[in-house]
């Protein structure tokens, strides 16, 4: 009877990302009647929870932390390609798409799945645990990442607005890329075992998972399905970013709000990974996954804009308004106070997730 329900589970999950596409096919650049609308949110449900599923199988391939890296860069390189997109549709109005975008990343990573997460796993094990070294460089790394490319451009002086001048930009795309780059090597080369999950004083690997991993052959053929799940998330999200767009005219809500729930709908499959990886105690993973996407979403997005945006037709708009330096400033402080002890109570989790519900009511009405 188990063997029948996974195998049921396995040719849904290979099924769906292949209707998805074909169905992405068939939408793409129409107006979409709300029949049609239901049917595209409903495959778009379908292959976030199959990029899911087809990510663990892949991160049960390689192990940590690896696995959360190859989740975090392949659902980012998309989302770069959705904000590209929409910016060079968009012109002028998109000017702070990339921005909106990219802190509703930082916000939903650092605060939504880090608070869900660290919540999940100290309810059931009374205290999270998780390594703080490797958490600490990554919450740096974000922080400083976020400064540079969201913050500084409120202050300078060469550019018109919350803008960046042009020697700015390649800078804050190179800075971007730099970290990035180091943290990759840091955390897959140089210093691995910071990112793995802590070991107790009788020697114990606290996240262990025993399970037996998946052959090569099934690990490719999930790396293959879950690109198609990506591709299909995020290029079935644009299909219905109009009707996201006319729902948050017609609600009276802040044009920003488009960006937040583009974040929503490409971090989901994020999201849905790392509380499962709470849930069974694995909290070094779910922190990977969290943190890991924030840097990330800054790390290839803000150089991918800064180089589209020598063609888009629009400006491009980085600097946040005070409010928003605010939330990320107390992000970073409270992120800062969780991390340095290496475990975490449901405290802890309840203040990050207050900080996003604080950013999510401030969204919907600055």
């Amino acid at each position: 009877m188990i063997a029948r329900i996974r195998s049921t589970a396995q040719h849904w999950t290979r099924a769906v990302p292949v209707l998805a596409v074909v169905l992405l096919i068939l939408v793409w650049g129409r107006t979409l009647p709300g029949v049609l609308v239901g049917l595209v949110t409903l495959f778009l449900a379908g292959s976030v929870l199959a990029a899911v599923h087809h990510a663990e199988v892949i991160a049960h391939r390689v192990g940590e932390p690896f696995g959360s890296l190859a989740l975090a860069v392949a659902v980012t390189i998309i989302e770069v390609a959705l904000i590209v997109t929409l910016m060079a549709d968009g012109g002028d109005k998109s000017a702070a798409l990339a921005r909106d975008t990219v802190f509703a990343a930082v916000m939903i990573t650092c605060n939504g799945i880090v608070g869900l997460c660290l919540l999940v796993g100290a309810l059931r094990r009374r205290v999270a645990i998780f390594n703080p070294e490797g958490t600490g460089a990554a919450l740096a790394t974000v922080s400083t990442l976020a400064g540079l490319s969201l913050v500084l451009p409120s202050f300078t002086t060469s550019g018109t607005g919350a803008q960046f001048s042009t020697p700015q930009l390649i800078f804050a795309a190179l800075a971007s890329l730099v970290l990035y780059g180091l943290f990759v090597t840091t955390q897959t080369v140089r210093h691995r075992d910071y990112f793995l999950a802590p070991v107790t004083q009788t020697g114990d690997v606290l996240d262990s998972d025993h399970a037996e991993p998946p052959s090569r052959r099934t690990a490719l053929i999930s790396l293959g399905h879950l690109a198609l799940a990506l591709v299909a998330v995020v290029g079935l999200a644009k299909a219905v970013s109009p009707a996201i767009e006319a729902g948050v005219a017609a609600a009276g809500l802040p044009s920003s709000v488009v960006g937040v729930v583009i974040a929503l709908l490409v971090l989901l499959p994020e999201t849905i990974a790392a509380v499962r990886a709470a849930r069974r105690g694995r909290i070094q993973t779910s922190l990977n996954l969290g943190l890991g996407s924030a840097m990330a979403s800054i790390g290839l997005t803000i150089p991918a804009v800064a180089t589209a945006s020598v063609w888009l037709p629009g400006p491009l708009e980085l600097g946040l308004g005070p409010t928003h330096m605010v939330l990320l400033a107390l992000t970073v402080a409270a992120g800062t106070l969780t991390v340095i002890p290496g475990r975490a109570t449901p405290l802890q989790g309840g203040v990050h997730l207050t900080l996003f519900a604080g950013y999510i009511v401030l969204a919907l009405s600055p």
